[in-house]
C-alpha cells in the first residue's frame, strides 16, 4: 500500500449516458449476477424491508409516494444481460420502473397467517434480472390503525446505504403530500456517470499486495455450532437472529477504551470477534469479512445503486495480547482492509482458497458489519413505525455479527446481533457464544490491560445448571470471604450486607456477562435463585420507564404491571 501509484479511474462521462444505452456492470455487480444464477442463492440476493407503521396513514398518497420514488432512480429500472462477445455483464437503465400495489387485506378479511405468507413471498421471491424491474414494493393495511410498507430490491442495484436513503424518500414525498406542497427532490446522478474503474494494471498490483498481507492465514473458522446433519440443501441458507446489549455503563467504557485507541466502533467489533473466537479455541489468526460502502466517487453519496464491496481483512492475537492491544491490531487490519477495499475479492480467493467448493463465502465464514439501518422510521406526526424482523432470513455466511450503539432513555447501548443457520443442532450453543461476546465486552470495558485469553473466570456455560452453580457460589466466596457458603440461604444470612450486595451485582455481571441490577439479586438472594438469573441471555436492553404522570399516572402504572406479571 504504501508509496503505491495508481493509474487513472475511468469514469463514464453525462454525455454517454444516452437512453438506450447498454453500460457495463462492476465487479461486483458482475459477481452479484453470477450467484444470482444458482437457484439456491438466489433468494440471499435480495435486499427486503418490511415497515410497519401504527397510526392513521393515507394509503393512497403512500403508494404514490413510493411508485414516484421507485420512478427516480435509474437503478431501479435496470435490466441485465450477458455480452458473449464482450465477456462481461451489463445493464440498461431505459425500461419501465417497478410499480407500487395496494392491499385492503383488513377490509378483504384476510388472516394474520394469509399477510404473513405474502409478505414471505414478497421479501423472499427472486427477480427476473433480464426482464422485470429489480424493486417490488405493496402497501398493505392489515388493520384499523396498522399498516405494512413491504420493499424488496435485489442486491445488484440496491445496498444497505440506498435502502436507507430510498425509505427516507418515500417518506419525505409523503409528508410533502401531506401538507400540500412539492417535495425537495434532488436529481439523481446516472449510477454509471460515479464508477470508477482502476486500470488492470493497478487491479494486479493491488491483489498481490493482498494476497501477501492475507497469506497463510487459516480459511476456516471454529464456530460456536454443528450444522444439522439431516438439514435438506433448500432449507441451508436460512437464518435466524438473536441480540443481546450491554448495559450503559461498560457500553460508555468499552467506547472509551476505543476512542483512546483510535477505534471506531466497526474495530470495536472487530476486537470482540476476534477475542471471543480466540477464547473458545486454539485458532488465533482470523479473516473476517465485511462490506465497505464503496463510494469513493464524490457524487456517490445520494446515488442509489450497488457500491458496496466485501472486503476480508486479518487481526491475530498472541498468548500475551492485551485488550487494548488487541484494539491496535483490530485498527491497523481495518485500515490496511479499507486502503484495498476495491480489490475484488473473487481474484484474492482465487489464489488464497483455490480449493473452495461452493460460490460464496469465497474466503471466510464469519462476517462483521455495522448495523445502521433505521429501526424506528418516522413517516408522519402521530405514525410510530418500525422495521420488522424478517421472517424468513436468508443468509450467506454461517456467522454474522452485526455491531450497533443505541441510544436509549437510560444512556447508550452496545448492542451485538448474530445471524446464523437455522438448522444448528443446539441453539444454547449460540446463546453461549453471545453470552461470551458480552463478557468480553465488559473485560475490555473494564479490563483493558488484561490479556485477552486469562479470562478472569473459566470459560463458563451459562445453559449448564452445575456450572451456573459453581460460578454464583465461587463469586459469593469471594465476595464474602467464606468457604461455608450454602445454595439456599439468602446473601443477608450469610454475613451479606447492602454494601457487599452491589459488589456482588458488579462481579457476577462481569463473569457472566449477563446484565444484572441489585433489586434482581435482592429479590433472589439465594446461590440457586441467582444461578437461574443467568440461565438465559437478554434477547434486548432494558428500557427505562417512562415517567408517570401525575397520581393517575402512577395508578395506570401499577395496573399495567399487575397486569404485565399476571399474564408471565
Amino acid at each position: 500500500m504504501g508509496g503505491r501509484t495508481r493509474g487513472e479511474l475511468s469514469v463514464l462521462p453525462e454525455s454517454e449516458l444516452a437512453g438506450g444505452a447498454w453500460y457495463p456492470a462492476t465487479p461486483m455487480q458482475q459477481g452479484l449476477w453470477v450467484l444470482d444464477r444458482d437457484e439456491l442463492l438466489r433468494p440471499t440476493q435480495l435486499v427486503p424491508s418490511v415497515v410497519e407503521f401504527t397510526g392513521t396513514v393515507d394509503h393512497p398518497l403512500l403508494v404514490s409516494a413510493v411508485r414516484l420514488a421507485l420512478g427516480r432512480h435509474p437503478s431501479l429500472r435496470a435490466r441485465f444481460r450477458l455480452d458473449l462477445k464482450h465477456r462481461r455483464v451489463e445493464y440498461s437503465t431505459h425500461e419501465e420502473p417497478a410499480d407500487a400495489g395496494f392491499l385492503d387485506a383488513a377490509a378483504e378479511g384476510w388472516t394474520e397467517d394469509e399477510i404473513d405468507r405474502l409478505v414471505q413471498a414478497l421479501c423472499g421471491t427472486p427477480f427476473d434480472l433480464a426482464a422485470e424491474a429489480p424493486a417490488r414494493a405493496e402497501v398493505i393495511r392489515t388493520g384499523a390503525d396498522r399498516t405494512l410498507l413491504v420493499l424488496t430490491s435485489h442486491h445488484i442495484v440496491f445496498d444497505g446505504l440506498s435502502r436507507t436513503m430510498l425509505l427516507e424518500e418515500i417518506f419525505s414525498i409523503y409528508r410533502a403530500g401531506l401538507a400540500d406542497v412539492e417535495p425537495e427532490l434532488s436529481n439523481p446522478p446516472h449510477p454509471a456517470s460515479v464508477v470508477a474503474t482502476p486500470s488492470a494494471q493497478d487491479v494486479a498490483a493491488q491483489v498481490e499486495e493482498v494476497v501477501e498481507r492475507l497469506r497463510g492465514a487459516p480459511t476456516e473458522v471454529p464456530l460456536p455450532f454443528e450444522r444439522s446433519g439431516a438439514a435438506k440443501e433448500e432449507t441451508s441458507l436460512l437464518g435466524t437472529t438473536i441480540t443481546t446489549g450491554l448495559d450503559p455503563e461498560r457500553t460508555a467504557g468499552a467506547l472509551a477504551v476505543a476512542s483512546e485507541e483510535g477505534c471506531t466502533t466497526f474495530m470495536l467489533g472487530v476486537a470482540l470477534l476476534a477475542g471471543t473466537l480466540a477464547r473458545r479455541s486454539t485458532q488465533r489468526d482470523f479473516l473476517i469479512a465485511f462490506a465497505w460502502p464503496g463510494r469513493d466517487h464524490p457524487d456517490a453519496a445520494d446515488v442509489i445503486g450497488m457500491f458496496i464491496t466485501t472486503v476480508v481483512l486479518r487481526v491475530s492475537l498472541e498468548p500475551d495480547t492485551t485488550w487494548r492491544e488487541l484494539l491496535g491490531n483490530a485498527r491497523i487490519s481495518s485500515m490496511e482492509a479499507f486502503m484495498d477495499s476495491d480489490v475484488p475479492l473473487d481474484a484474492i480467493s482465487a489464489r488464497l482458497n483455490p480449493d473452495r467448493n461452493a460460490l460464496w463465502p469465497p474466503l471466510t465464514p464469519v462476517l462483521l458489519n455495522l448495523d445502521d439501518a433505521p429501526h424506528a422510521p418516522v413517516l408522519a406526526p402521530g405514525v410510530t413505525g418500525r422495521l420488522r424482523p424478517l421472517d424468513p432470513l436468508y443468509i450467506k455466511y454461517d456467522l454474522a455479527l452485526f455491531v450497533r450503539v443505541e441510544d436509549g432513555a437510560d444512556g447508550r447501548r452496545l448492542e451485538l446481533s448474530l445471524d446464523y443457520p437455522a438448522d444448528v443442532d443446539d441453539h444454547s450453543t449460540v446463546s453461549a457464544f453471545l453470552s461470551d461476546l458480552r463478557r468480553s465486552a465488559a473485560d475490555l470495558a473494564t479490563s483493558p490491560e488484561e490479556t485477552v485469553l486469562e479470562q478472569s473466570m473459566d470459560a463458563i456455560d451459562l445453559d449448564d445448571p452445575a456450572q451456573r452453580l459453581d460460578l454464583v457460589r465461587s463469586i459469593w466466596q469471594e465476595v464474602l470471604q467464606s468457604d461455608d457458603i450454602e445454595d439456599d440461604v439468602s446473601f443477608f444470612e450469610s454475613g451479606g450486607d447492602s454494601l457487599l450486595l452491589v459488589v456482588l451485582v458488579e462481579r457476577l455481571s462481569q463473569a457472566s456477562g449477563r446484565m444484572l441490577r441489585t433489586v434482581d439479586l435482592f429479590r433472589s438472594a439465594t446461590v440457586s435463585g441467582q444461578a437461574d438469573l443467568l440461565a438465559a441471555p437478554s434477547t434486548e436492553p432494558r428500557k427505562a420507564p417512562a415517567p408517570a404522570d401525575g397520581r393517575l399516572g402512577m395508578l395506570d402504572a401499577a395496573r399495567n404491571r399487575r397486569a404485565t406479571e399476571e399474564a408471565v
